[in-house]
């Protein structure tokens, strides 16, 4: 029994890395055609206002799972409300999602831990 749960697990790990994968090249063209250095800024870790998140080396995952949310709106469940943030990503395909969400991962991060 837990021999078949462990590979049920492993492959649904699998199968959900394959999903979450994205292709880097598309992802960076398709942060040039929304202009997502604009207010995130041109390295994408110096947004041009401090209330907007850095997003260079976050993980690709989480990147995927805000846009997706931006796409339900703040009235939907598990939905965010950002007027600006909620038009542009209306206009992301899933592939677009994933590619961008790839490509900003694989950017080096300035995120810092302060203790």
């Amino acid at each position: 029994m837990k021999k078949s749960l462990l590979i049920a697990s492993l492959l649904s790990g699998l199968s959900f890395a394959a999903y979450a994968g994205g292709d880097i090249e598309a992802g960076k063209e398709a942060t040039k055609k929304f202009n997502c250095a604009s207010c995130h800024g041109e390295n994408y870790s110096k947004p041009i206002d401090p209330a907007y998140p850095k997003l260079a080396g976050q993980h690709a995952d989480y990147l995927a799972q805000a846009l997706r949310a931006y796409q339900r709106g703040g009235d939907a469940a598990n939905g965010r409300a950002n007027p600006t943030m909620a038009a542009q990503a209306k206009a992301l395909s899933n592939k677009d999602i994933q590619n961008i969400a790839a490509y900003l991962h694989s950017l080096p991060s300035e995120l810092v831990l302060k203790k």
